[in-house]
C-alpha cells in the first residue's frame, strides 16, 4: 500500500506542489481473473494546491493491465490513462466535500488508484476487437482456427419429445 504524507509538503494557501511517486498496486480481480498492472510500482505525477478552503489534490499516470482475454483467455494487455482529482475541505461540511483516500494527512493513493482504474474498464478486456472467442463446442480457439460444426447435437432429455415429433 503506497501512501503519501501531505505534511511533508509545507505549503501554504495558494501554493501547489508537485511530486513523482511510485504506486504499489495489486492485481486487479475481475471476472474471477487478475489483471496484473505494468509497470508495478506505477510511476505517477502528484498535485496538491492549498486553498483557503481546502485541498486540491490530482493525479496523474499510465498504466497497463495484463490478464486473460474475456473471450478466448489468451493473453490481453489493456493501456489506462488517467487523471484523477478529489477534494478535501478543511471543515467539510457534507460528503462531497471530503475523501475516502484521505486520513490523517495521509493521502492512500493505492486505494485512489486501484478504484479510479476499476471504474476506467471497458465492460469486457480483449486481446483485439475483433475476438472470436472459443469454440462453445469443441472449446478452440476460433482466431487461430475459424470452423463451425454442421452436426446437430441434439439433448437427450428431449429425446422423447423428438420421437413423438418424427411419430406424425
Amino acid at each position: 500500500m503506497t501512501t503519501f504524507d501531505l505534511r511533508t509538503l509545507r505549503i501554504r494557501s495558494g501554493d501547489q506542489a508537485r511530486e513523482q511517486v511510485e504506486i504499489e498496486l495489486e492485481p486487479l480481480l475481475l471476472g474471477g481473473q487478475a489483471y496484473e498492472p505494468r509497470p508495478n510500482p506505477v510511476p505517477a505525477e502528484l498535485s496538491v494546491t492549498r486553498a483557503s478552503s481546502g485541498t486540491v489534490m490530482e493525479l496523474a499516470l499510465e498504466v497497463t493491465l495484463e490478464g486473460p482475454c474475456f473471450r478466448c483467455l489468451t493473453g490481453a494487455e489493456l493501456p489506462v490513462s488517467l487523471t484523477l482529482r478529489e477534494y478535501q475541505a478543511t471543515k467539510p461540511e457534507s460528503d462531497d466535500e471530503q475523501t475516502e483516500y484521505l486520513a490523517d494527512d495521509r493521502l492512500d493513493l493505492s486505494a485512489w488508484t486501484h478504484d479510479a482504474i476499476a471504474l476506467a474498464l471497458p465492460d469486457k478486456i480483449l486481446c483485439r476487437p475483433d475476438c472470436a472467442g472459443l469454440c462453445p463446442v469443441c472449446g478452440k480457439d476460433l482466431n487461430d482456427e475459424p470452423h463451425e460444426h454442421t452436426e446437430e447435437i441434439s439433448d437427450p432429455r428431449w429425446a422423447a419429445l423428438e420421437a413423438l415429433r418424427e411419430s406424425d
